[in-house]
């Protein structure tokens, strides 16, 4: 939409930090990864959808040199994995079953493929 800054968004999205993880959950008990990111973004009045697949193909395409916080960042080919960029070379997320939402630096992954802006 343009009038959403990148700093609430990870403000947001940071008060879900130690949410625990659950496969296909919407919030805010639980979220899984497109869950989480469908789920910050509904705050500001984005719809997303609901798997990151999906959602890999909104909004505008972001290389990795031009990620800003806020950004979407997507990890697999075929995309099977979603964060929200937070800044310093780390996001935002929902891992997987056992972990829960937290901040992980995005060097530590090898299948990154790309960032969308979508605020």
């Amino acid at each position: 939409t343009g009038s959403i800054s990148s700093d609430e968004v990870v403000v947001y999205a940071s008060k879900f930090l130690g949410t625990p993880y659950a496969w296909g959950a919407n919030g805010t008990e639980y979220f899984d990864c497109s869950g989480f990111t469908k789920y910050v973004y509904a705050h500001f009045g984005v719809k997303l959808p609901r798997v990151s697949r999906d959602q890999a193909q909104t909004g505008t395409y972001v290389s990795r040199g031009n990620l800003e916080a806020g950004d979407l960042v997507f990890f697999g080919s075929p995309t099977h994995h979603v964060g929200i960029y937070v800044g310093n070379d780390s996001y935002i997320h929902a891992p997987r079953t056992g972990d829960v939402v937290k901040i992980s630096s995005l060097s530590s992954r090898s299948d990154f493929t790309h960032g969308r802006s979508v605020k």
